[in-house]
């Protein structure tokens, strides 16, 4: 009897040190508004957004805060030039880490790829003189971003060390699936990622490109042809049918201004997929700005 409470004594004791050995990190989690993440999964996880500079005109401002897609799309249909991108310089982003780092065990930056900005050089510049702040290449943007953002804050509480969650989101970043089909090239051509002599064929063959973010970069990896929301059917279904791959946790459709019958059609499809969440949100002003309208993606995570 003796025997058997001496034994329970050392259990316990042990259960006791695995406890305090796995206290729970205070991690804040913070991304560039490339994310395009829901207000609603912002407010719940308590994401910080750091918003990159959009330049209209000449004037810059600030992504989602004080310049919405509606007004970039406005502006280019007014007959205005096409609208740019700018990633926030490194004193910029030490403001942005100096607000949390000593108030938190650790801070996780996700930017937008590497490819497509130098958010992320930025930004690890500036990682340099905070020990506790690292900084995650999503590899994506968009919602394809979002996706790594949110897996961070799932992680968070089970990491016993930011280097180790760091790890993980590395990982994950090869796992996330992430397109966009194109419904027109204006806004492409007068980005200068399209000749005017591709979009012209493209419009006189009724072809709508789909373009797909492969190693942190995008390619055009399928052209569809025909009514827009049949093609967006068959888009769906492309990405989504006979996959064993997918997690099927959270699926986002992420779209700039696209008619109600290009939705439907989309609805539809998607709803023969049982993905747990279904997120449906507008993207922001970085896809606004290069893609356009009428564009929507289906963005999701592999096994």
């Amino acid at each position: 009897m003796i025997y058997f409470l001496y034994i329970n004594r050392i259990i316990i004791y042990i259960l006791i040190l695995k406890t305090v050995r796995r206290k729970t990190m205070k991690i804040k989690v913070l991304s560039d508004s490339t994310c395009d993440l829901p207000q609603e999964l912002v407010s719940k996880y308590d994401i910080t957004i750091v918003p990159l500079t959009i330049v209209k005109n000449g004037e810059q401002f600030s992504d989602g805060v004080t310049i919405t897609p509606a007004e970039i799309f406005a502006h280019v249909a007014a007959g205005g030039s096409l609208c740019s991108t700018a990633a926030l310089n490194c004193d910029e982003y030490t403001q942005y880490f100096a607000r949390y780092a000593s108030d938190y065990d650790g801070v996780i930056h996700i930017n937008i790829s590497s490819e497509f900005s130098c958010s992320y050089q930025n930004a690890c510049i500036a990682a340099e003189d905070f020990p506790n702040v690292r900084v995650i290449d999503s590899r994506n943007l968009s919602t394809g971003q979002g996706l790594v953002v949110l897996q961070a804050c799932r992680l968070a509480d089970q990491c016993e060390s930011i280097d180790e969650l760091a790890d993980k989101l590395n990982e994950f970043t090869g796992k996330v699936e992430a397109s966009f089909l194109l419904d027109r090239l204006e806004y492409m051509v007068k980005g200068g990622r399209c000749s005017s002599a591709a979009a012209l064929g493209a419009n006189l063959l009724n072809l709508k490109p789909c373009i797909e973010v492969k190693n942190g970069k995008m390619a055009v990896v399928k052209k569809y042809r025909g009514n827009y929301s049949k093609c967006l059917a068959a888009y769906v279904k492309d990405r989504l049918a006979n996959r064993d791959d997918l997690t099927k946790e959270t699926l986002f459709v992420t779209r700039t201004p696209v008619s109600d019958d290009c939705l439907q059609a989309v609805a539809d499809a998607v709803s023969q997929y049982d993905f747990n969440e279904t997120f449906w949100n507008e993207a922001g002003c970085t896809v606004s700005c290069h893609c356009g309208p009428g564009t929507l993606g289906v963005l999701f995570v592999r096994k």
